[in-house]
């Protein structure tokens, strides 16, 4: 009996125990439920973080257009980007193949806030010529990427919001909404993305046109992580539900660190891009 009373007392009470531990529980919940718009914001934040230092990458792309009759056109692009600090990445494409758009080069300024600066050089005219943000919907190089989709998406030009958790390809995502900033130029009303909770990579994304009709998909595969922490796809899968129309990106021979500098990305390096 002893014993059990000395057990007793040294065994802390209940109401101690809440006193003890309701402080910590508190400091781990936040005091408001996080919204809908605060998680997909703060999903974005993550996944532009996570990317965040890689300073410059080149690498190959083979562009496969395909019309609503399956037949097909190849194309083979060099892709150079290079990151800037406070601001979008700056990126330029350069066309080898075939002959009809060889020596075609497209640079693009991306920015955080306000128009993004595109530049496209033909040289069947030997001119640049520059793509207006009324023009940002249109189709890049007749594929079924626009300009607005080749440019960097950057985390300002967007609003968000957490729409569900979802299993997609095997994998536990995210599904957030990202809504333009700039509605008057977009060709979009809203794009819903499939993000992976692991890394943060979108794996799918579905385009909806101003009539808020579903206009396109796309899907991301053959992720592979270079530099331990940066993770690039090999493969890009853009369909169009309206023509009938496809685009498919095969990426390889990613390069990081190349020591590109901003004197090749400006209107003179497209004329020179060999």
């Amino acid at each position: 009996m002893r014993q059990a009373r000395t057990e007793a007392l040294q065994r802390p009470s209940v109401s101690l125990i809440l006193a003890m531990t309701l402080p910590m529980l508190l400091m781990q919940t936040p005091t408001t439920a996080q919204t809908p718009e605060e998680k997909g914001l703060a999903i974005a934040k993550e996944a532009d973080k996570r990317d965040a230092g890689f300073g410059d990458t080149t690498a190959s792309m083979q562009m496969i257009l395909r019309n609503k009759q399956g037949q097909e056109s190849v194309r083979r692009i060099r892709v150079r980007t290079l990151e800037v600090q406070e601001d979008g990445d700056k990126s330029l494409s350069i066309f080898d193949t075939p002959r009809d758009v060889k020596g075609t080069a497209f640079l693009t300024f991306s920015h955080k806030v306000g128009d993004d600066d595109q530049w496209l050089y033909l040289p069947a005219l030997k001119r640049v010529k520059r793509i207006s943000s009324r023009a940002k919907s249109g189709s890049f190089m007749g594929s079924e990427f626009s300009y607005e989709d080749i440019a960097s998406q950057e985390i300002e030009k967007y609003t968000y919001k957490w729409i569900r958790d979802e299993t997609y390809e095997g994998q536990e995502c995210f599904v957030v909404e990202f809504y333009p900033v700039d509605k008057k130029n977009s060709g979009y009303t809203r794009q819903v993305t499939w993000m992976d909770k692991t890394h943060y990579r979108p794996l799918k994304v579905e385009y909806y046109d101003r009539k808020k009709s579903h206009l396109k998909t796309l899907t991301i595969m053959g992720y592979k992580e270079y530099l331990d922490k940066y993770w690039r796809a090999d493969e890009m899968y853009m369909v169009n539900h309206q023509t009938g129309k496809s685009t498919k990106l095969l990426m390889s021979d990613y390069k990081f660190r190349t020591g590109l500098k901003d004197s090749d990305f400006n209107q003179n390096s497209l004329r020179r891009a060999r």
